[in-house]
């Protein structure tokens, strides 16, 4: 099936989670934000399927001075 993941069209398997997603791309579930269909999406709610559609956007935290 097909997300838009950042603006990009991305192919996933079907049952793919956000957790699962986030992780696709190397990052830790606890240094990102996650919005799904334009909703913050907290991370006790990262186990959610994706479904064929969904729009998601994953920030990372940067740190600096």
């Amino acid at each position: 099936m097909t997300v838009k993941v950042n603006g990009q069209a991305r192919d996933v398997t079907d049952g793919t989670t956000v957790r699962a997603l986030i992780e696709q791309f190397n990052l830790s579930p606890e240094k990102v934000a996650v919005e799904l269909n334009r909703r913050l999406l907290r991370t006790e709610k990262y186990e959610t399927p994706l479904s064929a559609g969904d729009e998601v956007e994953i920030v990372t935290f940067v740190g600096g001075g």
